[in-house]
């Protein structure tokens, strides 16, 4: 493989991109895969995390915590609410002193995550004078709350709702992503106490970009597959949003939904670029942009989706559509070249996962989170079993969980923690990202030639490991906890080790020329 020659300079800029934050904004993208449109019954959950900023991600593994009667859960604007007996372990993804970011994985196979989805609706200090949020609203530990007490996705949303009812929701809007081995829900909310909640359809996909996208087809009288806020829609009427007398149903995307960007793709066309293309790859069917009047909540696969599937969407950049300025990377990276049609992998994503939660086998061994960290077009996907019960050391800084868990630290993290370390696993694949933008249209080439070998086979002794793991359960569990912990960490070093080995690679070709 030959990298096409650098200058100096364009060397030393990449230096200085692992020092210097690019201040841009992150666009996080969720596709659902319900339990019937996928080859082996699983849920899939793929999410990419993006924010803008020097940032660095944390895994940590969080044990079940007792407390004491009368203890309390203190949110970040000063509010309090009483505290369980017992909290639920979980998988934590800690992206510090982002206020929306975090993700976890608890031990029933609940995952909760979120896209945010500006609405309409008032800002923060007129909510909180009509009393439309109270003791500071919530904001940031409703999804922690939501993975310490859910037993299940469905237990998930009422849980978030109830908070949503009593605080009020802080941001301008949002959509949970809440699932499980058996179904998937999308909680959108809008500042102050209104939401929806919608199943992801057995045998369909869900694509969620940065806009909600719950419209009229969900039947709030639909208790199966519908939950909501119990006075949403009198409350779009009595705000002059809604209109029955119109003849229309009522929509949430389409009553609370921010107007779109002057100019932007979505002004245009009226829909979401991402969501179009994505809906795309999964239909294997092209939506004509100049007869769409809205895209469908959901759409039915053009085959049963697997987890490389996903995680083909979570790596697109709008190629093969009219939309990709790099002309198949001819021009350039998709990640640095400007576009109103936005990208679903880009240069802020933190991280690109794939939960498969499957029913059939106990939580441990059924439900496994694969994981990539930066842009997953030029990273790996290992696989992280729920039965794991300590993270591989270079994937987080060092510290007391108890400490970590404090919101205050969240928010007040160390500065020296965001300092370039050659050693920590988050900037070394993004090192590696850095130098696969330089040359991308040649270098992810190689990169790929690299990681799909890596992935082909970890899938190929993804039933044997399983098997493995079964058998043990029935005669130890904590033995066959031992074994899969010891094989997400075997998988996640050696995958940062051959990244290191890459980063080096490209180092060295490009310093050359």
């Amino acid at each position: 493989m030959i990298v096409k020659k650098q200058s100096l300079a364009t060397f030393l800029a990449f230096c200085l991109l692992l020092l210097i934050p690019t201040y841009v904004s992150g666009n996080c993208f969720t596709v659902l895969v319900g339990k019937k449109a996928s080859l082996d019954g699983a849920v899939l959950f793929g999410h990419n995390e993006q924010n803008g900023g020097r940032r660095i991600i944390n895994y940590r593994y969080v044990p079940r915590m007792k407390f004491e009667s009368g203890d309390v859960v203190t949110l970040k604007n000063g509010g309090t609410l009483p505290q369980v007996k017992e909290t639920y372990a979980m998988l934590w993804l800690q992206n510090p002193e982002v206020t929306f970011g975090d993700s976890y994985f608890n031990e029933w196979g609940v995952v909760v995550s979120s896209d945010a989805c500006p609405t309409r609706e008032d800002s923060y200090n007129e909510l909180v004078q009509r009393g439309d949020i109270t003791d500071g609203g919530i904001g940031y530990m409703l999804r922690r709350l939501v993975a310490q007490r859910a037993k299940t996705a469905r237990e998930g949303v009422k849980i978030a709702g109830e908070l949503l009812h009593e605080f009020g929701y802080t941001s301008s809007g949002r959509s949970l992503i809440i699932a499980d081995p058996n179904e998937a829900w999308v909680l959108s909310i809008a500042r102050g106490k209104h939401w929806i909640a919608q199943k992801c359809p057995d045998d369909e996909v869900v694509l969620l970009p940065n806009i909600h996208i719950i419209g009229a087809e969900a039947d709030i009288q639909d208790t199966d597959n519908v939950m909501a806020s119990p006075d949403l829609v009198e409350y779009a009427i009595e705000r002059g949003w809604y209109d029955p007398s119109e003849g229309q149903l009522f929509s949430f995307k389409k009553h609370f939904c921010r107007s779109p960007r002057q100019g932007s793709f979505r002004e245009k066309y009226g829909v979401d670029p991402r969501q179009w293309y994505a809906q795309y790859l999964v239909r294997g069917e092209k939506i004509d942009l100049d007869s769409v009047d809205q895209l469908p909540f959901s759409v039915k696969p053009k085959h049963k989706m697997t987890v490389q599937d996903v995680a083909a969407v979570l790596r697109s950049h709008l190629e093969g559509t009219e939309f990709d300025v790099t002309q198949d990377y001819q021009k350039g990276s998709p990640h640095t070249m400007r576009s109103k049609a936005a990208r679903i992998c880009g240069s802020t994503t933190q991280e690109g996962a794939v939960y498969q939660l499957r029913s059939g086998m106990p939580p441990e061994i059924g439900c496994v989170v694969w994981r990539s960290l930066a842009a997953p077009c030029s990273s790996v996907l290992t696989p992280w079993y729920l039965g794991m019960n300590e993270m591989p050391k270079r994937f987080f800084k060092p510290g007391k969980i108890e400490k970590e868990l404090d919101i205050n630290r969240h928010f007040d993290y160390p500065p020296e923690r965001f300092e370039f370390d050659p050693d920590f696993a988050f900037d070394v694949f993004n090192a590696l990202e850095n130098l696969v933008d330089l040359d991308y249209k040649r270098a992810i080439k190689m990169v790929r030639l690299e990681w799909d070998l890596f992935e082909a086979q970890q899938f190929e002794m993804q039933s044997s490991i399983e098997k493995i793991a079964l058998d043990l359960y029935q005669k130890d569990k904590q033995q066959a906890l031992t074994f899969l912990t010891g094989y997400s960490l075997s998988r996640a070093n050696l995958a940062l080790n051959k990244a290191k080995q890459m980063v080096n690679t490209l180092k060295t070709l490009f310093w050359r020329h």
